[in-house]
């Protein structure tokens, strides 16, 4: 089972790899503008997990694997985005809420794997999903979307309850992931389909 949530680890940092990219390429940066925001959406909220629970060196400066995916996609990307063909609409949100779902029970795993509580554990797998975004809105001068009413950080921690409970219940591991990973795409992709959203935090007067 390890090596198939690193394979799924690998493929999340791809994909929000493309996420900076594309970022990147709405702002008009250069290649090296490209580059830090691939890197920063792609291990981004890793790194502050990481740093939080005192897993140093984080993930990546022990694997460089995780570089090496993340140069791969920008390369490709800059090639790919200027062939005639477009990627579907509806290929790169489902493949983010893919990345959310695994990133989310990662962070919960490596957290409860260090002997930390099971709130804890949820708090980390929020932010090893999410927490790469946030950075990348931040350099873009943008409110980060967890902050708005866009349901996407609330997938993440009700996957991450769902997976610390499993394992509280007794759940093996690869079911516990499974329905972590299993709840967190249901609410996102039903976010995404139906256009669904937490109320909105309004203190505007009302004109009269």
């Amino acid at each position: 089972m390890n090596q198939w949530i690193y394979f799924l680890d690998l493929c999340g940092t791809s994909v929000f790899a493309i996420a900076g990219v594309l970022a990147a390429g709405k702002y008009r940066m250069d290649p090296f503008g490209v580059i830090v925001l691939a890197f920063v959406t792609a291990i981004g909220g890793g790194s502050m997990r990481d740093a939080l629970i005192g897993a140093t060196p984080v993930f990546w400066i022990r694997d460089p694997n995780y570089i090496i995916v993340i140069l791969t996609t920008v390369i490709m990307c800059l090639i790919l985005v200027r062939k005639p063909h477009r990627i579907p609409t509806y290929a790169l949100p489902i493949a983010d809420a893919l990345g959310l779902a695994v990133f989310t029970v990662i962070g919960a795993e490596k957290a409860l794997s260090l002997g930390l509580s099971s709130m804890v554990a949820v708090v980390m797998g929020a932010i090893t999903a999410v927490g790469g975004g946030v950075i990348r809105d931040l350099l873009c001068r943008q409110i980060p979307m967890v902050l708005r009413t866009e349901i996407y950080a609330t997938a993440s921690i009700v996957g991450g309850i769902c997976y610390t409970l499993s394992i509280i219940v007794g759940m093996d591991s690869m079911t516990s992931v499974l329905f972590a990973m299993f709840s967190t795409l249901i609410i996102r992709l039903s976010a995404i389909r139906w256009h669904l959203s937490l109320p909105a935090f309004d203190l505007k007067k009302k004109r009269i």
